[in-house]
This record gives structure tokens, C-alpha cells and sequence, in this order.
């Protein structure tokens, strides 16, 4: 079995190995673009929260709008949309607060997709490679029928580890798949968290009074 190439590995599982393959090749591509998605979209950049925060509490609003717009990300984007409403004392308070959960929601969407993907993957890949099992299984205690009182262990056996490898084909599949699935996830949350962490700062910490506001 250590000898076999992985063209005889998949021709020894049959036309399960074939789709577990197939699943492979599209969960490692939806790893790749999800890797590329959150490095591009730099979800890690954070830094500029606290002195933007800072700014916006000591009252200087533009120097802390400045600073958001400047920094990537999208917690520095939907911040901005926060900053921006509240400094413009001629738009309601709720309506800067609808388009800020807006954006937050379209920019979150946006990095979970594809993640149900992989969560389909990791969770069908371990049936499917039970499935070719049990067929696998089915096929050499068939072949052990008909071989009838001249029975080989060998055809037995050989029929069993044949089997098998679908199993662990589909073990290896869906165990990276449920890993990577739950970092990505897990990623999506800290970037909510801090989006909902400084919006809620910006709303409840005005720079300034705003009597316009408070008149409508």
C-alpha cells in the first residue's frame, strides 16, 4: 500500500475517491481566495482604533475622521461612516445608525463568503467516504461468495483495505476543511466585535454638542 501512487489510490477507492478529489481541489482553491480576500482586505489593521477613539472624545472629531480614512480595513470604514454622520449635525442620529449597520452587515457578508463551502465539504466528505466503504465492503464479501469453498483471505482482505481508503480519504479531506473553516469564522467574529466595540464608542462619546440634532 506505501508503494501506491496517488493515480492508483484513487483507482483503488473508485468513483468515490474521484469525488472526494474533486472536493479537495475545491476547498483548497476557496482556502486560497479566502486568504487572499482577508490579507487584501487587511481585517488585521487595528492599530488605529485606540488614537482615533482618543481623538474623538477630546473632542477633536476631524482629526479622528481623518485618522479612520486613512487606515485600511473595513473597521476603518465603517467607523469613518460613523465618524462622518455624527459631525454633520443635519443628519438624525437613527439614519447614520441605519447606513453604519449597513455597511458593517454588506462588509461581513462579504467576508464570509464562500465559507459555507467549506463547511459543506467538511461536513459531506466523511459520508462520502463511508459510503465507498460500505460499497467497497459489499463488493468483497461478493467476490468472497462467488469465490465460493475456494476461498483466498487474500481477496478478503484486499477488498477491505480497498475499502477503507475512501474512509481516509474522506477523514483527510474534511479534517483541514472543519480546521480552516473555523479560523476563517473565528476571524469574521474578532472583526465584528471590534466594528461593533468602536461604533458603539463613536455613538455613545459625541465630540461635540449638536443642538440641530437635538432639535429634531
Amino acid at each position: 500500500m506505501e508503494g501506491l501512487s496517488s493515480v492508483q489510490w484513487i483507482d483503488a477507492g473508485g468513483p468515490v475517491m474521484i469525488v472526494l478529489a474533486v472536493m479537495s481541489v475545491v476547498g483548497f482553491a476557496i482556502v486560497l481566495m479566502k486568504a487572499w480576500q482577508f490579507i487584501a482586505s487587511r481585517i488585521s489593521a487595528t492599530a488605529f482604533i485606540g488614537s482615533a477613539l482618543q481623538h474623538w472624545r477630546e473632542g477633536a472629531g476631524r482629526e479622528a475622521l481623518a485618522l479612520t480614512e486613512k487606515a485600511p480595513g473595513p473597521v476603518a470604514e465603517v467607523m469613518s461612516i460613523a465618524m462622518r454622520g455624527q459631525l454633520d449635525p443635519r443628519l438624525p442620529e437613527d439614519r447614520v445608525r441605519e447606513e453604519v449597520m449597513r455597511v458593517a452587515a454588506a462588509k461581513l457578508e462579504d467576508l464570509r463568503g464562500y465559507l459555507r463551502g467549506l463547511e459543506v465539504i467538511g461536513s459531506l466528505a466523511p459520508l462520502i467516504g463511508l459510503l465507498g466503504t460500505v460499497l467497497g465492503m459489499i463488493e468483497a464479501f461478493q467476490s468472497l461468495q462467488a469465490a465460493g469453498t475456494q476461498v483466498d483471505p487474500a481477496i478478503l482482505s484486499g477488498g477491505i483495505w480497498e475499502a477503507l481508503l475512501t474512509t481516509a480519504a474522506g477523514l483527510i479531506v474534511a479534517i483541514p476543511a472543519v480546521a480552516l473553516l473555523n479560523f476563517f469564522e473565528r476571524a469574521v467574529e474578532r472583526v465584528k466585535h471590534r466594528m461593533e466595540d468602536a461604533v458603539t464608542q463613536v455613538f455613545t462619546q459625541h465630540p461635540h454638542p449638536e443642538p440641530a440634532r437635538a432639535a429634531a
